[in-house]
């Protein structure tokens, strides 16, 4: 069996790798962990088969508050052109999108907070990460920011009614998706009681402990194979999303 290092950006402490830590490892998985500006980040993705990026509550280039998130998108752009597997969560997915030319700004339909759904678009019936997902998918939004506009040649993979670009793919094998699928019940109703403004916008009664342990059952049904997915990818045992074929005009 191929091993496979994985490099785990952290941006905040609030938001660890929770369950997904656990998936990943269970596939074989070796997690280096770097919580900034507390751990060192690396220079390059050298060494490392795949590259996770986690949430956090600044902005995807609030560098002046944050200065080492020139370095995190640094290495998702690297990452994503040369063709590494990466997965970007949440901030992680604005960061890669920010990264590699897409816009991210305040959502203008407000927050998305609480567990909720998203569903699979065309292209991802293909992907060999996301095509043996249910049509409709558990989740947990936590956001403020949303991406507004996804990079040059990106293939969006899940949609929801409020935000769009709710997860995408660039180069064959590098993810990013809006929303969290590595939190626990505790975690969000942390997050919920630590920003109340944000958590308003949620359903009546989304962040009741029998509601949120219900959510992240059904969560981990969904992305726990997923997670296994993402490491097979990243250990060459399964192949990345085919390239899309070039079309020709009807005559």
């Amino acid at each position: 069996m191929n091993e496979v290092r994985l490099l785990v950006i952290q941006p905040d402490e609030t938001d660890p790798l929770g369950p997904l830590g656990d998936w990943l490892s269970e596939a074989g998985a070796e997690l280096d962990v770097r919580l900034p500006p507390r751990d060192e980040l690396p220079d390059s993705i050298e060494g490392y088969q795949a590259v996770v990026c986690l949430g956090g509550a600044m902005s995807a280039e609030d560098d002046r508050d944050h200065p080492w998130l020139r370095t995190v998108r640094g290495l998702l752009a690297s990452a994503a052109g040369n063709a590494v597997p990466t997965l970007g969560v949440c901030l992680g997915a604005q960061l890669l999108a920010v990264a590699t030319g897409g816009l991210v700004g305040k959502g203008e339909r407000g927050p998305e907070a609480g567990p909720t759904l998203v569903s699979k678009k065309d292209v991802a019936w293909m992907d060999p990460l996301f095509a043996e997902l249910p049509l409709v998918q558990d989740v947990l939004q936590f956001h403020q920011d949303a991406i507004e506009r996804l990079p040059s040649g990106a293939d969006l993979l899940a949609s929801s009614p409020g935000y769009p670009n709710q997860a995408f793919r660039l180069n064959r094998c590098v993810y990013g998706i809006q929303f969290h699928i590595e939190t626990t019940t505790d975690v969000v109703r942390t997050w919920a009681r630590n920003s109340p403004e944000l958590a308003e916008y949620a359903r009546p009664g989304a962040f009741d402990n029998d509601v949120l342990e219900t959510a992240h059952a059904d969560i981990a049904e969904t992305w726990r194979p997923f997670a296994h997915r993402f490491v097979e990818l990243a250990a060459g045992r399964i192949a990345p999303a085919e390239k899309p074929r070039s079309s020709l005009p009807v005559v």
